[in-house]
Parts: structure tokens; C-alpha cells; sequence
């Protein structure tokens, strides 16, 4: 009889936790939730005090500006993005596949694994500086978008070779060793059955890359400037245009807020144009996941 009322009261204890935890996991969610939408909402009513067809056409001049907009800006961001991930991503990959598949597991490996945790965690403000003084002495650029997106690569390595590696090691190891069986040389292997498989992964870090490429302001400052021309007057000046400086959305946005007054709509205006450009690439690049899976599928 005693051993029952015990075991009662246990269960009893047992469900008022469960209750007790489930109530401050559904909180906690809501409170992310609730934050997130906050902003969301109160930044596109904010923005649309400032929004207009011209200010998504024109680009911002030169201070005392004669006109407001971030056409310049939009087109300085998509070339950064464009960059930073042709130049990140293979290497990250390369990097991720070669410490998981190749690199014998030991005191380097591990060093190398935190030291690139590290990396990830250093000021962007540093990477700046870094970038403004490495690249201008070694390759004698000077502030543009090359610039800016090479010390972009370098923020965003980190993310890349971190997420790629869990996503491969994920993979069984039966995939590789059926492979492995069936006569598959390793990197016929890697290519056509480990990568396939944790490509979600990989495009996850990819994703990732683009939230901090979108969002860094501190360090394109001292490396790709803060011009806001558009730059394009004929077909050469498409691939010419990464050798110019360019400010992106968020040192716009910077530039907007900095001064006040009755440019503050339009930072508003600008950090809008920001998170629907984050939202289009993100979309985008998870359509390409689709796309990629289903090809996998068939």
C-alpha cells in the first residue's frame, strides 16, 4: 500500500514537471516568437513612411544627398554576396571534406577545428581593419567590392567549414562502405554519395553565409567604402564594377541612421529593403535545395 501511494505521488511529481517544462519551452517559444514578428512588423511600418518607387530606383548621392535611395546599395550587396560565395564556399567545402574524409583525426585536426571555431567568433570590426591593411599591401587594392568581398570570405569560412563538416558527418558510414565495396574509388565516393547526401547541410551554411554577408556593415566600411552609384553604363561595367567601391544596404542604412532627423524614415526604408532581400535570397537558395533533392529523388 505504501509502495503505491509513493509510486502515485512520484507520477504525480513527474507530470507537474513535465506540465512546469513544457509551459516554459512554449513560452520561451512564444516570447522568440512574438519578438521576431515585433520587429518584423514594426520595421516594415516604419519603412514605408520613406518607401517609394523612386527610392528603390535611385541611388543615393553624396552628402548633403539630393535624392534618397539604395539602388547603388542593392546592387553593391548582390555583387558582395555573389562574390563572397563563389570565393567561400568551394573553398569551405574543400576545407570541411578534407579535415572529415581525408585528415587523420588528432591533436592538429582538433587544433584546427578550434582554431576555425575561433575565427567565427572574432569582432567583424578586426576582419576590417585585417582585410583594409592585407590587401591593400599584398595586391595593392584599394577600397572596392573585391576588397570587401574578399574579407567577406574570410568572416564567413568559418560558418561554412563548421556546418559542412557536421552535415558530412552525418552521413553513415554504411553509405561509404557500400560504395567503398562495390570498387568506388574515395573521392568517387565523396562526389557521388557522401555530398548528395548532407547537400541540406551544405546549403544550410551556404544560407548562413548570406545572413552575415546581407548584414555586415562594420567591416566593409573600411574595405569596400560607401559609395552608392550604380556604376553600370554598359556591358564592360558589369565585371569592372567589383574593382569600384561600393557601400552596401546595411552601411546605407548606417549612413541614414547616423545623421537623424528626417533621414530616419529612410534608414527604415533601407533595413525593409534588407530583410526582403534576405528573404528573396533565402527562398532562393531553398528552392535551389528543392530542386537538387528532387533531381537526387528521380
Amino acid at each position: 500500500m505504501a509502495k503505491a501511494v509513493t509510486n502515485s505521488l512520484t507520477k504525480k511529481r513527474r507530470r507537474v514537471s513535465d506540465i512546469v517544462l513544457k509551459s516554459l519551452i512554449f513560452l520561451s517559444s512564444g516570447i522568440v516568437v512574438a519578438l521576431t514578428l515585433g520587429m518584423i512588423i514594426y520595421i516594415a511600418v516604419k519603412g514605408t513612411e520613406g518607401m517609394s518607387l523612386n527610392f528603390l530606383t535611385t541611388p543615393a548621392f553624396s552628402y548633403p544627398y539630393e535624392n534618397y535611395g539604395v539602388l547603388g546599395n542593392i546592387i553593391n550587396t548582390l555583387y558582395l554576396v555573389v562574390i563572397t560565395l563563389i570565393i567561400a564556399t568551394p573553398v569551405g567545402v574543400g576545407a570541411a571534406i578534407y579535415l572529415t574524409e581525408y585528415a587523420k583525426q588528432g591533436r592538429l585536426t582538433r587544433i584546427i577545428e578550434f582554431t576555425t571555431e575561433t575565427l567565427a567568433g572574432i569582432p567583424s570590426i578586426i576582419y576590417g581593419l585585417f582585410g583594409s591593411v592585407f590587401f591593400y599591401n599584398i595586391f595593392k587594392v584599394n577600397y572596392s567590392l573585391l576588397t570587401g568581398a574578399l574579407t567577406l570570405s574570410i568572416m564567413v569560412l568559418p560558418t561554412i567549414i563548421r556546418t559542412t563538416q557536421e552535415a558530412i558527418k552525418t552521413v553513415p558510414m554504411g553509405y561509404r562502405e557500400g560504395a567503398v565495396g562495390l570498387g568506388a574509388p574515395k573521392w568517387h565516393t565523396i562526389r557521388t554519395v557522401v555530398l548528395p547526401s548532407c547537400i541540406d547541410g551544405i546549403l544550410t551554411s551556404v544560407i548562413l553565409s548570406i545572413g552575415r554577408i546581407v548584414g555586415e556593415s562594420a567591416a566593409l566600411i573600411f574595405t569596400a567604402g560607401i559609395a552608392a552609384e550604380v556604376g553600370i553604363n554598359s556591358l564592360g561595367d558589369i565585371f569592372g564594377k567589383v574593382m569600384n567601391q561600393g557601400g552596401s544596404l546595411t552601411v546605407q542604412l548606417y549612413q541614414y541612421a547616423q545623421r537623424g532627423g528626417a533621414e530616419m524614415k529612410y534608414a527604415f526604408s533601407t533595413a525593409l529593403v534588407l530583410l526582403v532581400t534576405v528573404l528573396i535570397i533565402n527562398i532562393c537558395a531553398k528552392l535551389v535545395a528543392y530542386r537538387i533533392r528532387k533531381k537526387r529523388s528521380v
